[in-house]
């Protein structure tokens, strides 16, 4: 039914008839606002009206036809964030009087169950760190990446472009089905993110394209391991599955560095709204942004301004 939905929002076709053709297929007038609209729903309330007046539907449509998926984020997640010009000790410092337990290591892969500050020698500044989370789960997680993103600011810590974020996903319920959309959505959606990601973050050798990953290989992949065998069992392409191998989650690598919190959180549900639509199916080639099916009105109007800020 998604491919249904999707194959609609994609043709050449006027709004109306979009809708026309959305709300014949079962979809309730909310749902059609949001995917059309920009969750404007009295254009969609009148389109309704006319087909109800015209004989459209017989009788009232059947709302169960297209279930809504549930992007309740409850999904268990890490994040890492490169910075730079603050003193690991001293940072350390600020985040324990904050309420976050944190502690300065040396460079390691360990998952923790505090957050971790450690060196990274491909960043570029003075005193470059990289700032690891626990195991954070859902809207408390974000919460607390939101106090951490407070003392940051506080602290005047800073990014450039050898900084990038990076945000684990939990994969471990993964099925194939859902690792092969994730892909070929990811891979279709790629010249999307692009545009509101920075150049630096486009392609480099820390988060490569997916374009040159065939989608032949992604739906021919029979498990997991055949599947990270496609993507030459590289873990810095944009979209990293050697990550499940050591923590059993996926991790999103392109999104550029940074210490604001609406941009950390906006990107996070990003990746978690793919990988809920991922479990029952991927987007169409040239999907643009007004029509991925994941995204509320809202996070569309921020990444539409992130992408016109970054033309």
């Amino acid at each position: 039914m998604n491919e249904q939905v999707t194959n609609i929002l994609n043709q050449s076709i006027t709004k109306t008839a979009k809708i026309q053709q959305l709300l014949l297929l079962g979809l309730t007038r909310r749902q059609v606002a949001d995917l059309v609209t920009n969750g404007n729903y009295g254009f969609v309330q009148n389109v309704y009206k006319k087909m109800l007046e015209a004989g459209r539907f017989g009788q009232q449509p059947v709302i169960t036809a297209c279930p809504e998926l549930d992007y309740t984020f409850n999904r268990r997640f890490g994040i890492e964030i490169e910075a730079y010009n603050c003193e690991k000790e001293v940072l350390a410092r600020e985040l324990r009087e904050a309420g976050i337990a944190v502690a300065v290591e040396g460079y390691n892969h360990n998952t923790r169950d505090h957050w971790k500050l450690v060196t990274d020698r491909s960043l570029r500044g003075n005193d470059t760190f990289e700032l690891v989370s626990p195991i954070l789960e859902g809207e408390a997680g974000l919460q607390e990446l939101q106090k951490v993103c407070w003392v940051l600011d506080y602290c005047n810590v800073k990014v450039n472009d050898s900084c990038g974020l990076h945000i684990h996903m939990d994969a471990a319920d993964f099925t194939i089905e859902t690792w092969r959309n994730l892909a070929i959505t990811y891979r279709r959606l790629e010249p999307v993110i692009d545009s509101f990601m920075p150049g630096t973050r486009r392609n480099n050798r820390y988060c490569k394209c997916l374009t040159g990953i065939s989608e032949r290989s992604i739906t021919e992949a029979e498990n997991i391991m055949q599947l990270r065998s496609a993507f030459g069992n590289d873990r810095y392409h944009k979209l990293n599955l050697e990550a499940y191998a050591r923590h059993r989650t996926v991790e999103f690598r392109q999104h550029s560095g940074t210490t604001n919190f609406t941009k950390m959180e906006n990107w996070i549900r990003f990746a978690a709204n793919m990988i809920t639509f991922a479990k029952h199916g991927m987007v169409n080639s040239g999907c643009p942004l007004s029509n991925i099916p994941f995204l509320t009105a809202d996070q569309k109007v921020f990444f539409k301004l992130r992408t016109k800020k970054l033309a």
